[in-house]
């Protein structure tokens, strides 16, 4: 991974900084010299540029539409869990021992493999010194099967299959890095760049916000949610919090590896909170497979499935199925605590129901590396986890509007009433599950 790039103004000026670490795939220029790197880094400029050029054209790296892109970034780049999570203080042994008595034995089981997995994963003590991380490294996404008929961005009716498909340790698909930044799983930072089109991402532990090149800054809907990203392998605290409450369904083999399996249903007040106007969210399902051999996590898989009503009232609904499997891999102990330094994501979507096109199926994969990993971020401030100020304009325009409402002096005098009105409030410009696939009903 490059974080510097040559200046291309000036031979004697110092190497420009980059804000998010650059793949060497990227600086094609070959031979490691001098030459070369400034020939890559020609590339990589002409790579950064305004995202308003049209992606298909001459010249530019992309192997794929605009639209492609951004329906690849919506869904893979930063997608977040389905309910909020908060780190669990483990229970004493007795203590446990009674719960595990108490509980189903579907409840008691998966309550035990949390606890073997805490202790594979390091140990409660080893997990309990983190307080902060950082993480950065390498993605290559893959649009295995695009065959919508607005694929191209044109609306022409024919579906775009295959093509795309990167082999192992192929030159396929677009590739880019990622920085993330975490501090408790409210307060978390990632900025994720992919063949020019960079997204941000974060919560304050009051708001979660995304900010893509296409789309305003926006927040999520509901409570603050960790991100998805955090539990492949990278935060073993967060995982084990996310499955204590979950349940033991039965046994699969993943690659050979016999695993557990755990499943974590969210809540319907959780889904509620997400809902707007147009869509609902009609189920959100997780499942953890953890290894019988060496009680790690082994894959990661989730499933929603939302309904956008049409505009109107007239005609019908559209459905969408998205469904993610993570396989976590190279395993390696970071100051006492595992981490997965690899992986792949395979996405699914599927549309169906009062479509024009009929149903329509979409698959898109992601192949990750981690390049480093570090813990206890010295001088990791509330400041680095701020949402971007055109939100928090937006926010302190509408508490004052708020406010001036209820201020109104009413017909009947009555004691006055202080209102308050927290960060819980903010209205959502466009769902964070569900923004891509708007502009794509």
């Amino acid at each position: 991974m490059r974080k510097l790039c040559p200046n291309l103004e000036r031979d004697d000026a110092l190497d420009t900084v980059l804000e998010v670490p650059i793949p060497e795939e990227m600086f094609s220029g070959g031979g490691g010299g001098s030459r070369g790197s400034r020939f890559g880094c020609t590339n990589v400029k002409a790579w950064m540029r305004p995202h308003a050029a049209d992606r298909s054209g001459a010249g530019e790296p992309c192997s794929m539409s605009r639209g492609e892109l951004q329906l690849m970034l919506g869904v893979i780049g930063a997608p977040l869990i389905p309910l909020p999570v908060h780190h669990a203080k483990q229970s004493p042994s007795s203590v446990l021992c009674e719960q595990l008595k108490a509980d189903p034995i579907e409840s008691s089981t998966a309550k035990y493999i949390v606890q073997q997995y805490i202790a594979a994963s390091g140990g409660e003590w080893a997990l309990n010194k983190v307080t902060s991380m950082y993480a950065m490294g390498k993605v290559r996404m893959t649009a295995a099967e695009l065959n919508s008929s607005d694929a191209d961005g044109h609306g022409h009716g024919h579906g775009h299959r295959g093509g795309k498909k990167g082999g192992k340790g192929g030159g396929g698909g677009e590739i880019g890095g990622f920085v993330l930044w975490q501090k408790k799983p409210e307060l978390w930072c990632l900025e994720l760049v992919v063949s020019g089109c960079k997204i941000s991402a974060g919560s304050d532990g009051k708001v979660a916000w995304r900010q893509t090149p296409w789309h305003q800054s926006h927040a999520s809907r509901g409570p603050p949610r960790p991100l998805r990203r955090s539990l492949q392998g990278l935060d073993p605290q967060l995982t084990a919090s996310l499955f204590a409450d979950s349940v033991c369904i039965g046994e699969r083999s993943i690659d050979g590896e016999d695993c557990f399996v755990l499943k974590v249903e969210a809540e319907a007040s959780s889904l509620r909170a997400r809902n707007s106007s147009s869509v609902e969210i009609i189920r959100h399902t997780v499942w953890g497979y953890f290894s019988q051999r060496t009680g790690l996590l082994v894959q990661l898989e989730d499933s929603h499935l939302l309904q956008i009503r049409s505009s109107g009232g007239a005609g019908g609904s559209v459905f969408w199925e998205t469904t993610m499997e993570s396989r976590l891999d190279d395993y390696r102990a970071v100051d006492g605590v595992n981490i997965a330094h690899a992986g792949r994501t395979a996405v699914s979507l599927v549309r169906f129901g009062d479509c024009h096109d009929g149903n329509t199926r979409t698959r898109m994969e992601e192949t990750w590396n981690i390049e480093e990993v570090d813990f206890n971020i010295w001088g990791l401030s509330m400041d680095c986890f701020l949402p971007p100020s055109d939100l928090r304009e937006g926010k302190e325009s509408q508490d004052v509007a708020v406010v001036k409402a209820d201020a109104r002096p009413p017909p009947i005098r009555i004691p006055a009433v202080t209102v308050r009105v927290g960060p819980s409030q903010v209205a959502a410009v466009n769902m964070d599950d569900s923004d891509s696939l708007l502009a794509r009903s």
